[in-house]
């Protein structure tokens, strides 16, 4: 795992992953190791496990620790950028590492990210 991130408890969904130092805008917070699937391996998995698949392109990517643990939310402060998660705006250390799921998310689910503008349902 990084040593710039720990996966710890989370508000927002069991577990987390949070900033151990600052991230400036533009900073790659995580680089992923996804596990590369077919459409039919998919069909196959768990519903848990259904929930760590992010879809790119044709390409079906099953989510690893630590970033499977990066929660969902309606004002993240990273965006997904070639298989990373990218920091749109600083983030402090101690920070949760959000990402918007809206995007490329195999499965829909209600969502608890807790702000202002939360859609409460991500599909």
């Amino acid at each position: 795992m990084p040593q710039d991130i720990i996966v710890k408890k989370s508000k927002i969904n069991k577990k987390g992953v949070f900033a151990l130092r600052n991230f400036e805008k533009g900073e790659v917070v995580l680089e992923w190791q996804p596990k590369i699937l077919k459409k039919s391996a998919t069909d196959k998995l768990s519903e848990k496990e259904k929930h760590y698949v992010q879809k790119s392109g044709k390409k079906y990517l099953l989510m690893q620790a630590p970033e499977k643990f990066v929660n969902h939310s309606c004002d993240p402060n990273t965006e997904v950028n070639n298989c990373c998660d990218v920091a749109i705006k600083d983030i402090k250390k101690g920070e949760e590492i959000t990402s918007d799921y809206e995007e490329g998310g195999a499965i829909s689910f209600v969502c608890k990210c807790g702000t202002k503008n939360c859609r409460k349902l991500v599909r």
